[in-house]
């Protein structure tokens, strides 16, 4: 037999193989269908099976939150100051950053500084005012396995975070852990726009929204003080320098009249008479003058510390009743009928090809 008779033979022989492969596989599903009551009766328990998972599966709620942030970094206007400014020490252009530039807006909401403030806010639920760490403990009963796994009878949250103990610090920290791998979703949808969407699921349709709510708050608050937290000090250090400036020009006016009224028919030939009065009057030029400086730098201060308050408008806040996973009856009914009866007429059909 030469070289070519013998490729001929294994192509028939390959040919044969997956021929009879096919119609071993048609048999067996001819098999698999012939076996319909057992089918049936397999198909029907799945459908009670997925009637029951329906009925007790514990729907997961999802809260979702858009805000949009804007922020100025131009004078808009103010470059008639902005000389007047540098010289009071005062910048009035942007400062061509932040903590929000760029993808550190949801590093931020992960934080723990974050998520810790929201978890120790105390939120009213239906009427009544508890910690929303504490509703989280209590609604997914963890306080029994700490009991039971951890030796820990008692503990509470309430109080300065910066005084927890070991315990308290380390159950807040595997919270955070948890909610950034499974719970917690921040994204900003288009790259190009300043439109974030903060996301968190949770068993607790409550929780889900309060949390949040209370997280968005707390981390735009965060940023607000954060970025003016400089102007704020200058204009406070202005202001109260204008007010004792004022209450230094008041007791100066006052000095002026006083000195007037203890010579009020002073000889004109005796100018040594108006000499105390004469004082006065330049105490009151001179503290008129810084008052009016520091006034001008003061008001110029507050324009500044409104142009870099940032805005932060909340798009959709999270409403009652909130999306959720649930399945209906009818689907998980339907669902289960047909996921059990393909495995059952897999099965039969695999084993009947198998032997």
């Amino acid at each position: 037999m030469n070289k070519q008779e013998q490729m001929e033979q294994t192509n028939d022989v390959e040919g044969i193989s997956v021929s009879d492969f096919f119609a071993r596989t048609a048999s067996s599903l001819r098999y698999a269908l012939s076996k319909w009551v057992i089918i049936l009766l397999v198909s029907l328990g799945g459908a009670l099976a997925g009637a029951a998972y329906s009925i007790f599966q514990r729907p997961t709620y999802t809260a979702q939150c858009t805000f949009v942030l804007e922020e100025s970094s131009k004078l808009n206007g103010l470059g008639q100051y902005a000389g007047l400014a540098s010289l009071a020490g005062i910048n009035l252009g942007g400062n061509g950053g932040g903590i929000f530039e760029g993808d550190n807006i949801i590093e931020l909401y992960k934080s723990r500084l974050m998520i810790e403030r929201a978890l120790l806010s105390s939120v009213d639920f239906k009427g009544t005012n508890e910690l929303l760490i504490d509703r989280y403990v209590n609604y997914n009963g963890l306080r029994a396995k700490w009991r039971k796994h951890d030796d820990i009878d008692s503990i509470t949250f309430v109080g300065d975070p910066d005084k927890f103990n070991r315990k308290q610090d380390s159950i807040i920290s595997d919270l955070v852990e948890k909610f950034n791998k499974k719970y917690l979703s921040v994204a900003k949808p288009d790259k190009k726009l300043s439109i974030v969407d903060v996301n968190f699921s949770s068993k607790d349709e409550l929780f889900a929204k309060e949390f949040v709510t209370k997280l968005v708050e707390t981390v735009s608050d965060f940023y607000v003080q954060t970025k003016t937290k400089k102007t704020s000090q200058n204009v406070k250090v202005l202001q109260r320098q204008a007010d004792s400036v004022k209450k230094e020009l008041n007791l100066s006016i006052a000095g002026v009249a006083s000195a007037i009224d203890q010579a009020p028919n002073a000889n004109p030939l005796l100018l040594s008479l108006r000499v105390p009065s004469q004082k006065k009057q330049v105490d009151v030029q001179a503290s008129g003058a810084i008052y009016a400086e520091i006034v001008k730098n003061l008001e110029i201060s507050k324009i500044s510390l409104q142009q870099e308050t940032p805005l932060i408008e909340v798009l959709d806040k999270p409403i009652l009743p909130l999306k959720n996973d649930h399945i209906s009856k009818a689907v998980g009914t339907i669902g289960g009928f047909i996921i059990a009866g393909a495995i059952s007429i897999f099965c039969i059909a695999v084993k009947k090809l198998l032997n």
